[in-house]
């Protein structure tokens, strides 16, 4: 009789990618699997049937030059350390056996190669060849990144899709971001990014070996998404000319930064702010299997000297001065990625602070982390990697200085300003979470919060300051919308027996998040009389027509100083804030049961709140939903004009998909964005 010999190898696709979780990369050439789980592959035999008294089964497996030969056992006892493989012995199939393949829980990420072998008593030999991609597993309670709740695993891994937030902690922002993770070739991508790092072209052995630590692979994802010190995915660019890149603003996905910096040879992708830094490598962690997700820290303190403490100054009319090397960003994003901290000791288990950001060096290299965040909220600034320098983030204090001809004329302190909001996006809901009581010791924190509430009480906002003489605080009124006045309110107490006459000096500069603010765009001086203890308050606006220049990405720095004529001590109070702009509003049938593969609608629609004309192009994007993007150009659209535009798509993968839609308006400093969960049924 003719003696055995393989025929095919069949990698049992849609089973292997049902049971590890990794169905959305159906459309990998290669099978994608997790560690710590077996998968299953079947051999089509020729010949003879498989007999396993006189016929033995060898897989090798490789990493790069690292291998492991398993002989095939009937044991399906598990193993959480090393390889094995084994065939089980009920329901053998002689002429077609499975095999399993389980790796263990610590395995090295990467894509691996194998060579499976039947060796029979006649000394025959046959071999076929295969390859799979190996993944974390947060599935796996051996798995050091195992998180054990599985709405967080479908958020924190499988989501594609999620909102960033931005502008301030009294009128947050929600931004639709496409994380693209199941998009084609994005899978290959990530994986590619830890084959250029400067670790795998120093040593690729090493590289690979320390590839079973999330720790490790969160230092060179955080390295790799800037391009400062290697060839990075991204080049930051803060200033205001993006002429031969595209404006981080305009960005709505990692899927095309990812594919651009591939299809360009690992060249850096122009440009990105830190929005854009967090949100490309939550994408790659996840792809990567390490639960991940994106932070926003309002009022986010850089302390370059190291002393927990940032220095402002103003002139003595209220206008912020560009001095000093200190700043507070308005916001500033980073991720979290979950997994245990063996080096660490298990009281520092869980979320970690990595920041791809390039801020300060670390290691030589520009990364930032993994820091615990228990660490920051228990004051462990001792504790590698840059728990100091995010501690810093959310807690230094700040001091302002009010400056004339190079005299500081007062200084005020403020303990509760910087890190007074930390959120991410909320499980299995489209709106922030707070997790300010994660990092910081807080007297009575809330779990969630709306974003743009209309609620005066909960989003005004109270800066106050006292001299020996003056208590002077300044409050918004209401989150500011564009199109209506900013209104707010000074209220002057005047804490002395005598009479006093103030010299008052109103100020406001527009401001990028993480700059000093550039030439004022509205002031107002006068003067006050306060009688003995009176208390007076000043009501002012900021009109549309004064504000509309400066509405959209960037804030608006507000400062008011009050001068005693007679003493001529001098107070201040300053708010910073977002002008909200507005959101388009995407609707479909609410009786449209949405369906794989059939054709769907929705309308996008636009008011425009500007006191001028508005023209410029629509985008609409949605991962799952359509292939690419829709382009569509809006004529001149006159002040409280609307109007509509009807999107066609058809869907291809069925669960909560995100459709979003990004209006690019000519003649102002703004983009529209708005979105909308979709729910995708099966045919």
């Amino acid at each position: 009789m003719e003696d055995l010999s393989i025929q095919n190898v069949n990698l049992e696709q849609s089973e292997n990618l049902e049971r590890h979780h990794t169905d959305g990369f159906s459309n990998s050439e290669a099978l994608v699997v997790r560690r710590g789980e077996p998968f299953r592959i079947s051999l089509r035999l020729e010949g003879r049937p498989f007999n396993p008294r006189t016929d033995t089964i060898r897989i090798k497996v490789m990493l790069g030059r690292l291998y492991v030969i398993m002989p095939m056992t009937f044991s399906r006892k598990p193993s959480s350390s090393h390889w094995k493989a084994y065939i089980d012995p009920e329901g053998l199939n002689p002429q077609a056996p499975s095999i399993y393949i389980c790796s263990p829980a610590s395995a090295s990420v990467g894509c691996y190669r194998f060579q499976l072998y039947v060796f029979t008593k006649n000394n025959g030999r046959s071999c076929a060849t295969g390859k799979f991609i190996m993944l974390c597993n947060p599935w796996c309670s051996d798995d050091v990144v195992y998180i054990p709740f599985e709405d967080q695993r479908e958020e924190y891994i499988q989501s594609d899709s999620g909102l960033l937030f931005l502008g301030t902690p009294m009128n947050v922002v929600s931004r639709p971001w496409s994380f693209d993770q199941y998009e084609p070739g994005v899978l290959e991508t990530c994986l590619n990014l830890l084959r250029v790092s400067p670790q795998h072209k120093r040593n690729r052995k090493k590289d690979y070996l320390r590839r079973n630590n999330p720790i490790y692979i969160g230092r060179v994802v955080s390295a790799m998404i800037n391009s400062e010190d290697d060839r990075g995915v991204l080049k930051g660019n803060w200033s205001k000319d993006f002429k031969d890149g595209v404006n981080p603003s305009m960005w709505t996905g990692s899927g095309d930064i990812l594919q651009q910096w591939a299809q360009s040879n690992y060249s850096a992708v122009k440009y990105g702010q830190c929005w854009v830094f967090a949100a490309v490598m939550c994408t790659v962690m996840r792809v990567l299997g390490i639960p991940c997700r994106v932070v926003t820290n309002f009022n986010s303190a850089h302390d370059t000297n190291d002393n927990l403490v940032i220095e402002e100054f103003y002139s003595e009319t209220g206008q912020k001065l560009k001095q000093g090397h200190d700043s507070i960003w308005n916001f500033h994003v980073w991720v979290e990625c979950w997994m245990a901290r063996s080096d660490l000791g298990p009281e520092m288990n869980g979320w970690q602070v990595l920041d791809p950001t390039p801020q300060e060096r670390s290691g030589g290299v520009f990364c930032c982390g993994p820091a615990p965040v228990k660490a920051i909220k228990n004051r462990r600034v001792d504790m590698v990697y840059d728990t100091r320098f995010v501690y810093a983030e959310v807690n230094a204090d700040v001091h302002k200085f009010v400056m004339s001809k190079g005299r500081v004329l007062s200084v005020n302190k403020d303990t509760e300003r910087v890190g007074s909001l930390i959120c991410t996006k909320a499980v299995g809901f489209p709106r922030p979470q707070n997790i300010t009581g994660d990092y910081k010791l807080i007297k009575s924190p809330t779990s969630t919060l709306s974003s743009r509430s209309s609620s005066s009480t909960d989003n005004s906002t109270l800066r106050s300051e006292s001299s020996r003489g003056v208590f002077v605080s300044l409050s918004l009124d209401k989150s500011p919308v564009v199109g209506e006045p900013v209104r707010f309110m000074v209220q002057v107490i005047n804490k002395r027996r005598v009479a006093k006459s103030m010299k008052v000096h109103f100020n406001a500069q527009a401001k990028e998040y993480n700059h000093s603010p550039s030439e004022t765009f509205w002031e107002l001086h006068g003067i006050i009389h306060l009688a003995p203890m009176e208390v007076k308050v000043l009501e002012q606006q900021i009109l549309p027509a004064q504000y509309e220049d400066v509405v959209g990405d960037d804030l608006i720095n507000l400062a008011v100083v009050l001068e005693d004529t007679s003493s001529q001590e001098r107070v201040l109070a300053s708010e910073e804030f977002n002008i909200a702009s507005p959101e388009l509003i995407i609707q479909m049938d609410e009786d449209n049961t949405v369906v794989a593969n059939n054709k769907q609608s929705a309308v996008v629609s636009f008011t425009n709140p500007f006191s001028h004309p508005v023209s410029g192009v629509l985008t609409v994007a949605g991962a799952g939903l359509m292939q690419g993007k829709l382009h569509y150009r809006m004529p001149p659209l006159r002040p409280g004009g609307r109007v509509e535009q009807c999107i066609a798509f058809t869907p291809s993968k069925v669960g909560m998909r995100m459709l979003q839609a990004s209006l690019s308006l000519y003649n102002t400093n703004t983009n529209v964005r708005g979105f909308k969960m979709i729910s995708v049924q099966g045919e």
